[in-house]
C-alpha cells in the first residue's frame, strides 16, 4: 500500500499563516523578508506546505522503492525556537558555501537560524541558487 506524504502542498494563504502563526515582531518581520528573498531568488511565488511550512516551487521525485510524491524546491518554516531553512543539497560546492553562513546549526533535511540578522544572506541566495540547480537537474520540477 502506497504512503501518503504529510506535507503536500496547501491552499492557505501564506500571509495569513505568518500573521496567525508567528509571535515576534522580528520573526514576522524576518518571514516577510525572506517571502521576499526566496521568491526572487526562485522565481516562484510562495505556497503552503503542510501546517506550517512556506515553499517556492515543487517537483516529482520517484525512489528505486517506489515511493514517489511531490515536495518543494526550497523553503523555510518560522517555528518558535528558529526557522527551518530547506535550502541545502548536498554537494561539496554547498559544504563550503555553510563555512560562510554564519550562526546556525545543521540538521538532517533543513538549516536552522534564529533570525536572519544571524546569517550571511548573500551566502544563503547562493546556497537557494545552488538547491534550484539540484533540483532541476535530478527531479521533474513542476511549472512555474
Amino acid at each position: 500500500m502506497a504512503v501518503k506524504n504529510k506535507t503536500t502542498e496547501t491552499n492557505v494563504d501564506v500571509a495569513d499563516f505568518i500573521k496567525a502563526y508567528v509571535e515576534t515582531d522580528q520573526k514576522k518581520a524576518d518571514s516577510f523578508r525572506l517571502l521576499e528573498l526566496m521568491s526572487k531568488w526562485s522565481g516562484y511565488e510562495p505556497k503552503m506546505w503542510g501546517p506550517a511550512i512556506v515553499g517556492f516551487g515543487s517537483y516529482h521525485y520517484k525512489y528505486a522503492s517506489g515511493h514517489e510524491g511531490d515536495s518543494l524546491i526550497i523553503g523555510f518554516s518560522p517555528r518558535k525556537p528558529e526557522f527551518s531553512l530547506y535550502v541545502f543539497s548536498p554537494g561539496d560546492d554547498n559544504n563550503k558555501l555553510l563555512e560562510g553562513l554564519g550562526k546556525f546549526k545543521m540538521g538532517k533535511a533543513c538549516i536552522y537560524v534564529k533570525k536572519l540578522s544571524d546569517i550571511n544572506l548573500d551566502v544563503l541566495e547562493r546556497l537557494c541558487k545552488a538547491t534550484i540547480r539540484y533540483v532541476g537537474e535530478k527531479f521533474e520540477v513542476q511549472d512555474r
